[in-house]
């Protein structure tokens, strides 16, 4: 049950790291001083408040600069391999004690590189929606509804793990199924 609690909250980490990359960070870091939340042996860091000001820092950067034009559709291409990578770090810092470190290694590639990676290209596509469709005027909207998303599935995760893994799998449903009727609407 510990192991599927762990991957619930991995997931839906993961999945904010998809929207913004540093804000799941900083939540669990704030979330570790408070002591909400405590990581897995080897990630003890994220609780230092040298590691949860940085992290902030980060956040206000990233954040602010997806309002900045074309800026915001640069740092998509960067920020894909790094959502995987936080995704990864972010469900291995909450991975349960009973699975042995490959396993716990290996769950966290997958699912949660997985997730964060899926949310990310999910992001990118509807900013080059919103780009090409409103020559970047709309791409303000799309990023505030990215960090607050971002946030929100963060603080869930670490509240109601198992309420965002069914939010996740209905954005992942209602997502596959807008794109399958965009390109049967283009064909």
């Amino acid at each position: 049950m510990e192991t599927a609690l762990s991957l619930c909250i991995g997931i839906g980490l993961s999945a904010a790291c998809g929207f913004r990359v540093f804000v799941p960070l900083l939540v669990m870091s704030v979330a570790s001083l408070v002591g909400w939340f405590e990581p897995m042996q080897g990630f003890e860091w994220v609780a230092m408040p040298a590691v949860c000001f940085g992290l902030a820092v980060a956040t206000l950067c990233e954040i602010s600069a997806y309002y900045i034009p074309w800026v915001d559709n640069v740092l998509d291409t960067v920020s894909t391999p790094a959502a995987m990578i936080a995704g990864t770090l972010a469900t291995m810092a909450v991975s349960s004690g009973e699975m042995s470190q490959f396993a716990s290694w290996a769950a966290a590639i997958i699912v949660g590189g997985g997730t964060a990676g899926a949310v990310q290209m999910s992001t990118v596509a509807v900013r080059a929606l919103s780009t090409a469709t409103t020559g970047g005027i709309g791409n303000p909207v799309v990023s505030t509804g990215e960090w607050i998303s971002a946030l929100l599935l963060s603080i869930l995760a670490l509240i109601m793990p198992v309420l965002v893994v069914i939010i996740v799998v209905i954005m992942t449903l209602w997502g596959l199924r807008w794109f399958k009727r965009r390109k049967s609407l283009q064909a």
